[in-house]
């Protein structure tokens, strides 16, 4: 049985939640504020986190940037905010999904399975990839490169997955979406995969100013070009 941390305020949405959840087959822990969070958290081990953005004591953001310092669980953000930068934002930090208020439940469902799957699938595997310096450990969920750790947030770890298991391969963003966020990821425009695009070559490019691992193709997507 999959466990749930909720972070969320709002009494009716839990009660909701709460009933759908349990009803799912999830087994599920409530915190109406951050302080509760980081207790209920530290406390316990979970395999996906809900959490609100707009808190009486905070922001669900100041959750996930805490949980992310030592796992990378699946989070998703529940918000009223569908502003592109509290979106990016919320990505930016380690978030998996962002869900806008007022959500249809099914689609929270779907959601939370695929970020399940996504996560069993990125969690199993016990090969490495190596391609230009740069060493994944798919078992233990690290990068390296020059044999020096790379501090990644999941979204950036999963992309990088992603791209180097189909060296040499131009990835339009439908198949990125489609392989990432399960046909559920309509949420992340051309700029949001940008900024993850741009990130990572902060980290695993030498000069990210003219990338040459992670390449842009113009009007058809991003390919993992193999220099040796």
């Amino acid at each position: 049985m999959n466990r749930i941390l909720l972070l969320e305020d709002d009494l009716s949405l839990i009660d909701g939640l709460s009933c759908l959840l349990k009803r799912q087959g999830f087994e599920l822990d409530i915190a109406r504020t951050v302080r509760e969070a980081n207790i209920i958290w530290a406390d316990g081990k979970y395999d996906l986190l809900i959490l609100d953005v707009s808190l009486p004591d905070g922001s669900g953001f100041e959750v996930c940037q805490k949980v992310r310092q030592v796992s990378k669980v699946p989070i998703i953000f529940l918000t009223a905010s569908d502003e592109e930068m509290s979106i990016v934002t919320g990505l930016n930090i380690g978030g998996d999904d962002y869900i806008t208020k007022p959500f249809k439940l099914g689609v929270l469902i779907s959601r939370i399975n695929a970020l399940l799957r996504r996560a069993k699938n990125f969690g199993t595997e016990d090969t490495e990839i190596i391609s230009n310096g740069i060493k994944v450990l798919l078992l233990q969920g690290q990068v390296y490169k020059d044999n020096q750790l790379l501090d990644l947030t999941t979204a950036e770890y999963r992309l990088l997955c992603l791209l180097m298991q189909n060296p040499n391969i131009i990835l339009s963003k439908e198949k990125i979406l489609d392989k990432l966020w399960d046909s559920e990821g309509s949420y992340v425009d051309d700029n949001t995969l940008a900024v993850y695009i741009r990130r990572l070559r902060m980290k695993i490019e030498n000069n990210p100013g003219d990338p040459q691992m992670l390449l842009t193709v113009r009007g058809m997507g991003y390919k993992w070009n193999v220099l040796n």
